[in-house]
């Protein structure tokens, strides 16, 4: 079993900042990939980041030169760096991770990402 739980959601203005964390109940080495995955009112669930255990990473393209994945093994954490946030980044943002020994991904429960003035 793995919790995965988010922070660092919140308001902020277009072109503002954020950075989402996600802390993992256990290692996060074996674990491949860890990502973020968001979901506005509405709209399918779809994909943001994912970085493999190797560290190659997968963005979306409308996301690609401004958001940021990255991996912190010693903390069991995954990171989203967002900058240069839009409206249509409004979202409910979830950690996920796929572990060798289960055939389905571990989700979190998530944080609410608002761009707005």
């Amino acid at each position: 079993q793995v919790q995965l739980v988010e922070s660092g959601g919140g308001l902020v203005q277009p072109g503002g900042s954020l950075r989402l964390s996600c802390a993992a109940s256990r290692s996060i080495v074996s674990m491949n990939p860890m990502g973020w995955y968001r979901q506005a009112p509405g709209k399918q669930r779809e994909l943001v980041a994912t970085m493999s255990s190797g560290g190659s990473t997968n963005y979306a393209d409308s996301v690609k030169g401004r958001f940021t994945i990255s991996r912190d093994n010693a903390k069991n954490m995954v990171n989203l760096q967002m900058n240069s946030l839009k409206p249509e980044d409004t979202a409910v943002y979830y950690c996920y991770a796929r572990v060798p020994w289960y055939s389905e991904p571990y989700w979190g429960q998530g944080t609410q990402v608002t761009v707005s003035p």
